[in-house]
């Protein structure tokens, strides 16, 4: 058989809407599974229902991982709280710069060791932060916040790939990224509560929130390194035959079973490939947007002649909403296997919101349009964030995409709290126009970037792309330049 008629390992590759139809779904496994040499350990691997271990895997893993981000995120969003005599708190989120080398870590150590690990050190400074007694110290605090809580996210989506099958991974990272919209509705609670207890201890309500906080967290972390598990092969809530499915089916259509080990050629080969600068910039335009709402939201609804306490409870409507739109969007973006357009008409939404924002003058409609903006920024992050951890192939160049684009992401997140100041509410010109402008560049780099991955697409199925596999064996893999790769756009 010639080089270019490899049909098993296309089959365990490419995308499956580019699948041959005609191959059962058994018989497409079975060419790849580890267990295809016996028939009645094929057998015994089909038994177990597809179904049902996927329900066994969302339950043992995706609660524990959205309570992690779910602390993050509230942690993150709550930096912005300040005490009452400091006027314009520098931003916060400047010492959040995602790092590479935390998935690096990841992938030399282990998930049950550096995701705890991480949780309680952020848990320890975050409850350190209610001590503080200048901004000096608060800002040293924050670093070494942003430093712990930069591993999560990125690391996360990374080991979501090691379980799950490429066309089932965006759903889950939505799940968990729902913990950020989660932890909007609940921080807005929350801090109704904190009101309530300036003075206690002698202690500004600001200062509580951190300490009760990073206490709840620090807790969550000592647990995190008893209910996080590592991979499929290594897994105790999993049987014989279970750990074997999961090998076959991961087997089939990524690259989660094979044994890279690290190395910096692969590290490189993320940072020289164009489309993992897009994937970067996808983010990028829409980190702005996301990470500012929270900023301005409560003053917004504050203009509707609430009290302050209040305009935090009236937040929560508004990342409910967000909520339920970022998973109806994630189930519809898994069953079609369409990326690229889901989040361009979310973006477009939000961008509809704020126009609102900039346009109007009534309160009311105002608070309209920060639902629309809501509900438009968090699916579409949601999806692109999602985006590299199905289409960057090879272990260590998938752990450095998502890396990277968080970290470039982020750098919008820097922009855009310098732009929101105090002076310029409750219309926010200038901060609204820039989210604005950044929401339309996204759906142009989503729009340049699908057009870059339906066109690579083309060529391989034209089999243009075949020459790479010129002295290759049948066996070998070579990531997402491979030509029998088939990227989800």
């Amino acid at each position: 058989m010639s080089q270019t008629e490899k049909e098993p390992v296309t089959s365990a590759f490419a995308d499956p809407q580019h699948l041959n139809e005609k191959n059962s779904t058994k018989e497409q496994y079975a060419a790849t599974s580890p267990s295809s040499h016996s028939d009645d350990d094929s057998d015994r691997v089909y038994a177990v229902k597809d179904k049902a271990l996927l329900r066994k895997l969302d339950l043992r893993l995706l609660p524990a991982l959205t309570l992690l981000y779910l602390l993050s995120f509230l942690d993150r969003s709550n930096g912005m709280i300040t005490p009452r005599d400091v006027p314009d708190w520098p931003d916060p989120l400047l010492c959040r710069l995602r790092l590479v080398p935390c998935n690096i870590i990841l992938k030399l150590t282990s998930p049950r060791l550096w995701l705890p690990t991480l949780t309680l050190a952020w848990g320890i400074v975050a409850t350190l932060l209610g001590a503080v007694q200048n901004m000096d110290g608060f800002f040293a605090a924050r670093f070494f916040l942003g430093v712990a809580e930069s591993g999560l996210f990125p690391g996360v989506v990374f080991y979501l790939s090691m379980w799950y099958r490429r066309e089932e991974q965006h759903y889950r990272v939505s799940l968990f990224f729902s913990a950020a919209s989660l932890a909007g509705a609940f921080g807005g609670v929350l801090a109704w509560g904190i009101a309530h207890m300036d003075g206690v201890g002698n202690l500004g309500g600001w200062r509580w929130i951190f300490i009760l906080e990073g206490l709840l967290t620090i807790i969550v972390s000592f647990a995190a390194y008893f209910f996080i598990f590592n991979y499929p092969a290594t897994a105790s809530f999993l049987s014989t035959e279970e750990k074997a499915r999961i090998h076959a089916r991961l087997k089939a259509s990524n690259d989660a079973t094979r044994d890279e080990a690290f190395s910096w050629k692969n590290v490189s080969l993320a940072v020289k490939d164009p489309k993992v600068w897009l994937y970067s910039l996808g983010f990028h335009t829409m980190s702005l947007p996301l990470y500012t709402l929270s900023l301005f939201l409560p003053t917004i609804i504050k203009e509707l002649g609430y009290t302050a306490a209040e305009a935090q409870l009236l937040t929560v409507p508004v990342y409910v909403v967000a909520t339920v739109l970022t998973l109806a969007v994630a189930v519809a973006s898994e069953k079609t296997k369409i990326r690229a357009p889901f989040i361009m008409a979310s973006s477009s939404l939000a961008v509809i919101g704020y126009i609102i924002l900039l346009t109007n003058t009534k309160p009311s409609v105002s608070y309209g349009g920060t639902i629309l903006a809501a509900g438009g920024i968090y699916p579409s992050v949601a999806i692109v964030l999602s985006w590299p951890a199905n289409n960057v192939s090879g272990q260590t160049k998938r752990a450095t995409a998502t890396a990277m684009q968080i970290s470039i992401g982020n750098l919008g997140a820097v922009l855009g709290t310098q732009l929101y100041r105090s002076t310029d509410g409750p219309r926010f010109f200038r901060g609204h126009g820039f989210a604005l402008g950044y929401l339309v560049a996204n759906v142009l780099v989503v729009g340049t970037l699908w057009m870059v991955l339906r066109a690579e697409n083309a060529r391989r199925d034209k089999g243009e792309r075949n020459d790479r596999l010129n002295g290759v064996e049948q066996e070998e893999w070579l990531g997402d330049d491979d030509p029998r790769w088939r990227f989800q756009t």
